[in-house]
């Protein structure tokens, strides 16, 4: 086990993709059958977690924005979240204008039909203990509520909650992953569906790193017009910063290498030593947009309509629920079920096709947030002069978006 660990995510999922084809064609109805109860039972006990998730990471993370009052901090949380929105609606016009032609809807919705599916042997119902929105309500009420009386018994239990929910989707959820994943392709296998889906998530990762590849120009481009600095050459300057991400797949692990570069850009060590950490938390705009551009595909995969105003709103939810991604792999999907379910109309095959193509991009997008941190830098150096307070410290700088 502690040698399966030391393989990347990303790999085991691939791995798994592969099995599931070769073995969905090879084996007997039986055998697939025999993975497919498996996933209904995960599927139910993932249905369980993510109002527990939402409650866990939502409430802790709110709080903590609540508790560090200050004018630097809500500047830099406005800007993160703001791009972050900014990313999902650029995501979300740029899918609805280029997939159509990567993907024939009647085909499509043929392909990943309900009627092919293969019944699991038998299923155990876990039923959550609350609906995605009472879960969402209960955190910001919770959270905005311990940061208006600085409730410290509760802020500690809530802390203390956030690390059981994060060790739950550490040691049970992101192992158990790739045989979820597996078993899912392995029964579109055995049915005739999975070469058409993979050929569908090829066209659409390519399009997905074109998006953040722009995404960043226009972030520097927009850094660059605040701070009165060559766009380019601070993109050139974070490169650094975008190769370290893309290798370690994780904005936390590359916090030294973001300051290093952002003070190269010249934003003051103050403000970069709160920024960068802070926005290693809230800002991952190349998340939110990997995931917007996976959901559109896959619902046109499905025939249904994409309307904006949904969108919109799930947009703007999502924004907020990156922020309370944990640091662990996979961590900003797993934040994501909720409103991927709630607003959106998501099933148990759905989010597990999410979770496969977003973590197939993963390094790119924590590259894309990383570097977007360097811009929303030199946005804030500029709005905040040296003249002003002293910088206050950046709140639970650790995590990041995986």
């Amino acid at each position: 086990m502690s040698r399966l660990k030391k393989i990347p995510l990303l790999v085991r999922v691939v791995i798994a993709i592969v099995l599931g084809i070769l073995l969905g064609n090879i084996l007997p109805l039986w055998c697939v059958r025999l993975f497919v109860t498996f996933n209904s039972i995960f599927s139910n006990f993932l249905s369980f977690l993510i109002p527990l998730i939402i409650v866990g990471l939502v409430t802790p993370a709110i709080s903590d924005i609540g508790k560090g009052a200050g004018k630097l901090l809500l500047i830099t949380a406005l800007i993160a979240y703001g791009d972050t929105v900014f990313s999902g609606l650029f995501s979300y016009g740029t899918s609805v204008s280029v997939f159509p032609y990567l993907i024939d809807p009647a085909a499509a919705a043929q392909v990943v039909g309900d009627e092919a599916k293969i019944d699991p042997f038998f299923t155990i119902a876990i039923p959550p203990l609350m609906d995605v929105m009472s879960a969402l309500v209960l955190s910001f009420a919770l959270g905005l509520g311990i940061a208006h009386f600085g409730s410290k018994t509760l802020k500690r239990g809530f802390d203390e909650f956030r690390d059981i929910v994060a060790k739950t989707i550490e040691v049970a959820l992101i192992p158990l992953l790739p045989l979820y994943i597996m078993g899912i392709f392995m029964s579109m296998a055995h049915t005739g569906q999975a070469w058409h889906i993979v050929k569908v998530f090829i066209s659409i990762i390519g399009v997905i790193f074109a998006m953040h590849i722009i995404l960043l120009v226009v972030q520097y481009c927009v850094a660059g017009l605040i701070a009165k600095r060559n766009p380019l050459k601070s993109l050139w300057t974070m490169l650094p910063a975008y190769f370290t991400a893309l290798g370690t797949s994780s904005s936390a692990a590359t916090i030294p290498v973001t300051l290093k570069q952002t003070q190269l850009n010249g934003v003051r060590p103050g403000i970069a030593g709160f920024v960068v950490p802070l926005c290693a938390t809230i800002h991952l705009s190349g998340s939110a947009m990997k995931i917007t551009a996976c959901a559109v595909a896959l619902m046109m995969m499905r025939g249904l309509p994409i309307e904006f105003g949904s969108f919109l709103g799930f947009i703007m939810m999502l924004g907020v629920m990156m922020v309370a991604a944990p640091g662990v792999p996979g961590g900003a999907i797993m934040a994501a079920l909720g409103v991927l379910q709630s607003i959106l109309g998501f099933n148990a095959e759905q989010q597990a096709m999410m979770i496969a193509l977003y973590i197939t991009m993963d390094s790119f997008g924590t590259a894309c947030n990383v570097t977007g941190d360097g811009a929303i830098a030199l946005i804030v150096n500029s709005l905040h002069p040296s003249t002003e307070c002293e910088v206050p410290e950046s709140p639970d700088p650790g995590r990041s978006d995986e």
